[in-house]
């Protein structure tokens, strides 16, 4: 069986989705054939130029038309188009793979989980970064017992692109359609990677208290005018765990010097590991009677995703995140299994993003229960 894929945004997301889809059969032999049947966007000469590059039939301005021709639909536009073209695709029986946050608000993602609980089929959430091969080593080192009882996680996650004041207004500036700022489009990965590492119910964050903070208030736009950032540029929060670990997270588009600078770090009883994604083929591991950190290069062929590659030491990079995801989501599509991350996740991390913009708003700790 072949599946027809339709996907909604060629920009950014578009082109890392459709490099990863155009890899699979080269490096994923056992993957399910998919056909690149439609792209979806609203002006219709770039999406004509962007089918041609990224490798699609057939082009449409109508996602609903699109939504009734395809058997997996996903939705990479901005944010603010995330709950109506998927809830309309979740409604018709078609999987679908969303981009994070899943929606700008909270009551959105509520009600494109539900959708999802109703359709039966999959629905992922693009946290990307759940697949990069020395994450999923941390997560085998955690779950074997080799750093203990966690004590502390930290997570940051640093971009410089908004510092200078006169960089353009978009639509990542705009809380109606973007939802929020730092917080939603760096901070989800970070709550979400957290999640993942700590695991289960361990994992789900209870408590938080939360700081955003906004440094330019207006941005200029194309026709020479101003637009008011409604967003925040920054955001800062402590969290509890349910195992009582501690939590602290950061995210900034203002932090000078950091291009794209994810890191975490989760603390135990007998040991910790340390990640960065500027150093994505590498894991730090203190393991239990160790007097420093161990660099580990995660690159042999019992790593995972990495016998799918190349021999070791041969690093890999960010586009290959999107391969192994989308290996995962369209062998669950295939196969009729679940998906994770799924909406679910997307909306446990929606979550503690609104209960962190509560706390900032109210200025008292945010209960999640």
């Amino acid at each position: 069986m072949t599946l027809d894929i339709g996907v909604l945004g060629y920009r950014f997301m578009g082109k890392a989705h459709s490099n990863a889809m155009a890899r699979l059969p080269m490096f994923f032999p056992d993957a399910p054939e998919i056909n690149r049947e439609v792209l979806v966007g609203r002006d219709e000469e770039a999406l004509a130029e962007a089918a041609g590059r990224l490798g699609f039939s057939r082009t449409t301005t109508d996602p609903a038309e699109a939504i009734q021709e395809v058997d997996v639909f996903y939705n990479l536009g901005p944010n603010f188009v995330h709950p109506e073209y998927s809830i309309e695709a979740l409604e018709a029986g078609v999987p679908v793979f969303c981009e994070k946050p899943l929606a700008p608000t909270l009551e959105g993602t509520e009600a494109m989980t539900e959708a999802y609980r109703e359709a039966g089929v999959p629905a992922g959430c693009a946290f990307n970064y759940r697949f990069v091969p020395a994450i999923r080593y941390a997560k085998e080192l955690i779950e074997g017992g080799e750093i203990g009882e966690i004590h502390h996680v930290r997570g940051r996650y640093l971009q410089d692109w908004l510092v200078d004041p006169e960089a353009p207004w978009s639509w990542r500036n705009d809380e109606e359609l973007a939802g929020s700022g730092a917080l939603g489009d760096l901070g989800a990965h970070t709550i979400d990677l957290a999640r993942f590492l700590v695991g289960g119910r361990a994992g789900e964050i209870t408590e938080v208290s939360g700081q955003l903070r906004t440094f330019v208030e207006e941005r200029p736009t194309e026709d020479g005018e101003t637009r008011e950032v409604t967003v925040d540029d920054a955001y800062t929060a402590q969290a509890e765990f349910e195992s009582g670990a501690m939590g602290s997270f950061e995210a900034s588009r203002f932090a000078t010097g950091h291009k794209n600078d994810h890191t975490i770090e989760i603390e135990g009883s007998k040991g910790s590991i340390k990640f960065s994604l500027e150093r994505l083929n590498e894991l730090e591991h203190l393991s239990e009677g160790s007097r420093g950190f161990e660099t580990i290069l995660v690159t042999d062929p019992e790593d995972p995703y990495i016998d799918h590659w190349w021999p070791p030491g041969h690093v890999i990079g960010w586009e290959h995140t999107f391969v192994h995801e989308n290996y995962e989501f369209l062998s669950a599509v295939e196969s009729g299994d679940e998906f994770e991350p799924s909406f679910e996740d997307g909306l446990a991390t929606q979550r503690v993003l609104a209960a962190i913009e509560g706390s900032d708003a109210s200025g008292e700790r945010v209960s999640l229960d």
